[in-house]
Formats: C-alpha cells, sequence, structure tokens
C-alpha cells in the first residue's frame, strides 16, 4: 500500500502538483503577513500622491522590503520542512534530486 504524505488529500502530494494544504496556523501568519505588507504599499502610494518628500517614501519602501524578506523566509522555511522533507524522505533518488535542484534555483532567485 502506498504510503500519503500528512499534507495529502485524496491528491498525490502537495508538491508533485503544483498546490499545497496549508495547516490554518501557517494560512493566517501568511495572509497577515500579507496584509500589512498591503496596507504598507497603499501607504506608500498615498504619500507619492501626497509629494511627500523622498527618503521618506524611501524609509517606508525599505520597510515593505524587509516584510517581504520575512514573508518569503516564512514561506521558504514551511516549504523545506514539508514539500522537500517529503520528497527526500519518502520519493526515490530522481524525485528527492529534482526536489532539491527546484530549491535551488527558488533560493538562487531570491537572492539575487
Amino acid at each position: 500500500m502506498e504510503r500519503k504524505h500528512p499534507m495529502e488529500q485524496e491528491k498525490n502530494c502537495c508538491c508533485t502538483h503544483r498546490t499545497k494544504e496549508r495547516t490554518p496556523e501557517e494560512y493566517k501568519s501568511l495572509i497577515n503577513r500579507l496584509s500589512r505588507i498591503e496596507g504598507q504599499i497603499r501607504g506608500i502610494r498615498k504619500m507619492v500622491e501626497s509629494n511627500m518628500y523622498c527618503p521618506d517614501i524611501l524609509v517606508q519602501s525599505a520597510a515593505v522590503t524587509a516584510a517581504m524578506n520575512a514573508f518569503n523566509k516564512e514561506l521558504l522555511s514551511d516549504h523545506i520542512r514539508t514539500c522537500v522533507a517529503h520528497d527526500i524522505r519518502e520519493g526515490d533518488k530522481e524525485t528527492a534530486d529534482a526536489s532539491i535542484d527546484e530549491l535551488l534555483r527558488v533560493l538562487q532567485k531570491l537572492m539575487k
């Protein structure tokens, strides 16, 4: 009998089909971060529309960049702990290698 990944439902692994079932806590945390970032972006737009001083806008822009970095770290951490770990533990060598290669490509994009 095939062993099922804990995050799976009736479908195959969350990563194989490019979808993932998140825990309610994980979902809430990510959505809360995105909502705060969305509010920060709206604030920056208002600053530009109000002709605010450039350095003031840049400081707020830097805060958004830091918030996005924190979001990316959380999402990446969750991905490694669930999908990548599952592919390494439960998959064959080809699946594990593909998951690691995908992770390395993502890390290269994040580190630009």
